[in-house]
């Protein structure tokens, strides 16, 4: 099976694959990404893309991943969104690891002074949701601990607690907020390939407060959940998942590692 996973930035790819036996570098036009490849020989191999920081970089570099795959007949057959993420207190605690069951774009849409937000979905100009496979869902859940809910996609992280509440409000199942996820799977839906969103908790969602943060306990995390999630992955894999991504060896990528 072959899995493209996209981080924002360089630290949380690193720590995916660190979690991983082998890497190496692969080529793609405008962009680079690491390999990781399984300990055995049916396991997954993930590409793993540092595309940026935002829902926009985030769906400009999975569309490039994407495109570069369908364009050599071998596409991807699932995508993650990853990275630290904050999480929503009192329920979800900085550590914690956290699975999509809906990706969601949480500020996409308008203010109303009568209504308060309306969601570009509610005004008629697109949708605001991407599910995953419930079994993959699930599968990925029991393989990592994860808590399941949904993960919002915030434009601007939230950093007071009026805001914090007012998210709560409108998302009573969201667990986390991230930048990116929505962006990742607006290009993967466009690719017809499934998405779902692995986070680690770095932060609690409302007031700005760095001294809180715990990032490095959330990088160790999302490599431990990484590092069990192979056998997840290989339940989940479909026929034909003898097919090389992007810069397989057919395609003698420039490679290094």
């Amino acid at each position: 099976m072959r899995v493209l996973v996209v981080a924002a930035v360089t630290a949380e790819r690193d720590v995916v694959t660190a979690a991983w036996p082998a890497t190496a570098e692969v080529a793609l036009p405008g962009a680079t990404l690491r390999r990781a490849t399984p300990a055995g020989p049916d396991g997954p191999v993930l590409d793993v893309l540092a595309a940026g920081v935002g829902p926009g970089a985030a769906a400009a570099g999975t569309a490039t991943a994407l495109t570069a795959a369908a364009l050599a007949g071998r596409p991807y057959e699932l995508v993650i969104s990853t990275g630290i993420a904050g999480g929503f207190a009192p329920g979800v605690r900085v550590g914690a690891v956290v699975v999509s069951d809906a990706i969601v774009s949480a500020d996409l849409g308008a203010q109303s002074s009568t209504g308060g937000f309306l969601s570009v979905e509610e005004l008629g100009f697109g949708r605001v949701t991407h599910g995953a496979p419930e079994a993959l869902v699930r599968a990925v859940a029991e393989a990592t601990g994860a808590l399941r809910g949904d993960v919002l996609t915030v434009s601007t992280a939230t950093g007071t607690a009026e805001r914090a509440a007012e998210l709560a409000g409108r998302h009573p199942q969201a667990v986390a907020e991230g930048m990116e996820g929505f962006g990742v799977a607006e290009a993967a839906s466009a690719h017809g390939v499934p998405v779902l969103e692995l986070r680690a908790v770095s932060n609690a969602v409302g007031p700005r407060d760095r001294s809180a943060w715990r990032i490095g306990e959330a990088l160790g995390a999302l490599s431990g959940a990484f590092r069990e999630l192979g056998a997840a992955l290989g339940a989940a894999a479909a026929p034909g998942d003898d097919k090389a991504a992007p810069g397989g060896e057919d395609d003698e990528p420039e490679v290094s590692g």
